[in-house]
Formats: structure tokens, C-alpha cells, sequence
């Protein structure tokens, strides 16, 4: 039986990256979870499968559009604790089609405030963010320091980027997650209700459909693992702190269990300083664990790329008392070994060559 009062907790986008392995998590702690996702990102219903697989009819899931109001509505009502994943979550789609972005990101995230604003229980909401909102960090002056980026400032350069930090919202998927983010804390002091913000940098692990424009490490170890071409925008010296999936879910527990004192706050949440990686860095990775250099070319700087960005969590970790302990080169060797075991990303030949039967 749960330790919670209402029957389920609901993921939205539950099938995705982060949903999967969270879902499975709360599962495991015997949760039931509604898995609110429409299945239309390649990959999903592979996760939900696997989830079925291992948790059988706890995992229930709902065939609902985050722009379908009504259905959002109807999905919300009892549930416990509501953690909203589903997104777009590309710069470069959002650029090609604003309307839809917008329609997911911003509006979609209205429609579940105003399911939970409406609901029996008014279940508390934990939103996923995004380190985006505050821009191309243009006035940080930075400088090259072998492979990487690194910020002059020396407070910037040893503890990263916290959340006094002013928003400026680049491209229209900077503008929809910008402004969904907004919305949830002003729905906090408006309504009432008890929300989370919390702004991410580079989460990656397992169960990750990752690409060139999302996903960024799962993306360099799949083209390593395949030798496919890889592009990087810019000259790779871009930094980013990464955060292994492991560490996250135990973030978003923790936003659960500490709902009360978090609640009508933004926290940046991500592996830190100690724990950042440049694109040339993760690059000399992938080519270690694949043994064979990398098939790279390089292309112009993408609209509202940060050159350096480590998100300085010490605030959300003075109160709950949460840290990353997964290491970039631990972390990388865990997804590059699922990489190896997972028929959907490794051929025969790249099996046989780990030593794997196919």
C-alpha cells in the first residue's frame, strides 16, 4: 500500500527520458503511476513497455495530449503529486515551429495548473525548467582555457550560475519554458497551490532517445558507438554541468517528500562545477570507450548557445540536504554501457566487438 494518502502519482510525459526512470523509481517504492504521454517521440513506447514489463498494472497509462485541456483534467483529479516532464524540448524545432512550442510548453502547462487549480485534491507540482531562462549569459565575459570556456569572474567560475541570476528568455522555446516557469510560481501566489520549479541543466542516462538537437551526451556516445558523423556547433569548447539521471530522480524525490518548504520556489538544479564537461572533453571520452576517433565536422554557433554554464544548486542543497554523487567519467561509462546492451542503438558488429552476444 502507498504511503500516501491518494491512490497514484502522474508523470506527464512518464514514457520519456526522465519519466521512465523516474516512474520506475516510485514503482519500485511501490507507488501506482499514471503516465500521462501520447507516445509521439520515438522511443517511448519502448520505455512504457519496459515499465509494463517490470511493474505491471501499477503503471497506468493515459493517452493524453498536454494540450487537451479537458482530458488533463480528468487525468489530474485524485491523483497524489503531479511531476510535469512532457515538453518540447528542442531550441531548434521551437525556432521551426513557434505555434506548436508554444502550444506544449506554455499553454499545455496552463492547462495543468488549471486542472490541479480545479482539482478534489489540488495535488502539489514539481515543473521541469530549464537552465535557458536566463539566456546566452552575453554580459559573462569568459575566456579559452585549453579545451573550455571559463568565466572570468571568479565567484562565477568556482560556484556557477544561481537562481539571482536575472531571466532573459532566447528563441521561442526559451520564451515558452521561460514563461510556463513564471506561470507556476505566480500560481503559487496567486492560487495557492504548492509548486516546484526546478531549472535543469544537462540531465543524461539511460532510457535517453537522444539527437543532435537533445540529449547532447547520449548523442556523442551513440555516434561513437556507430560511427556515425557528428557536427558541433561552435568550436566545442562550450561547458556544461551534467547530471546523471540517477542523482536527478533523487532530486525530484526529495522535491516530493520536502514539498512544504520548497514549495513557490526555483531551484537550479544540476551536477555543478565539480561536475562539468566541454564538448572537445566528452568527445576524448567517447573516443576512449569506442577506440576509434570520432567522424566530426563543425558548424556556426547555434542562437542562444551558452558558452559556459554550471548551475550552482547549493540553495536547494542547504535545504534538503541533496548532492550529485555520480562523477562525468562514472556517469558516462554507465550510459555508454547500456548503449551496448541496448539492441535499438548498438548493431551486431559493435557487440561482438564489446565482447557482447548480440
Amino acid at each position: 500500500m502507498s504511503k500516501y494518502s491518494a491512490p497514484y502519482v502522474m508523470v506527464t510525459g512518464g514514457a520519456g527520458f526522465i519519466g521512465t526512470n523516474l516512474s520506475d523509481q516510485l514503482l519500485s517504492e511501490g507507488e501506482t503511476v499514471r503516465i500521462l504521454d501520447n507516445l509521439s517521440r520515438r522511443g517511448v513506447e519502448e520505455n512504457l513497455g519496459w515499465l509494463r514489463s517490470r511493474h505491471g498494472d501499477r503503471v497506468q497509462h493515459v493517452d493524453v495530449d498536454i494540450r487537451d485541456a479537458d482530458a488533463v483534467g480528468s487525468a489530474v483529479d485524485g491523483c497524489s503529486f503531479v511531476y510535469h516532464l512532457a515538453a518540447q524540448v528542442a531550441v531548434t524545432t521551437s525556432l521551426q515551429q513557434p505555434l506548436r512550442d508554444h502550444a506544449i510548453n506554455l499553454a499545455g502547462t496552463l492547462n495543468l495548473l488549471e486542472a490541479i487549480r480545479h482539482s478534489r485534491n489540488r495535488p502539489g507540482l514539481m515543473f521541469a525548467s530549464t537552465n535557458k531562462v536566463y539566456g546566452a549569459l552575453a554580459d559573462v565575459p569568459m575566456r579559452k582555457a585549453g579545451d573550455r570556456y571559463v568565466p572570468d569572474d571568479a565567484v562565477v567560475r568556482e560556484c556557477g550560475i544561481d537562481e539571482q541570476r536575472p531571466l532573459q528568455f532566447i528563441s521561442p522555446y526559451g520564451c515558452s519554458k521561460g514563461a510556463a516557469d513564471q506561470y507556476v510560481l505566480d500560481y503559487c501566489r496567486s492560487y495557492g497551490l504548492a509548486a516546484v520549479v526546478l531549472r535543469m541543466s544537462c540531465i543524461y542516462g539511460p532510457h535517453q532517445q537522444a539527437n543532435s538537437d537533445q540529449g547532447w551526451v547520449a548523442h556523442f556516445l551513440r555516434c561513437a558507438l556507430g560511427n556515425h558523423p557528428l557536427t558541433i556547433f561552435g568550436d566545442g569548447r562550450q561547458v556544461r554541468d551534467v547530471l546523471y539521471i540517477d542523482d536527478f530522480v533523487a532530486a525530484l524525490l526529495t522535491v516530493r517528500r520536502e514539498l512544504t518548504q520548497l514549495a513557490g520556489h526555483a531551484f537550479n538544479i544540476g551536477g555543478g562545477v565539480a561536475n562539468t564537461l566541454s564538448l572537445l572533453e566528452m568527445i576524448r571520452m567517447a573516443e576512449r570507450l569506442s577506440g576509434r576517433p570520432m567522424n566530426l565536422s563543425f558548424s556556426d554557433l547555434r542562437l542562444g548557445d551558452q558558452p559556459w554554464f554550471a548551475a550552482d544548486h547549493c540553495r536547494f542543497s542547504k535545504m534538503t540536504g541533496w548532492n550529485p554523487v555520480v562523477s562525468p567519467e562514472n556517469g558516462v561509462e554507465r550510459l555508454w554501457s547500456w548503449l551496448l546492451q541496448s539492441h535499438r542503438y548498438a548493431g551486431t558488429e559493435a557487440l561482438q566487438q564489446a565482447g557482447i552476444p548480440a
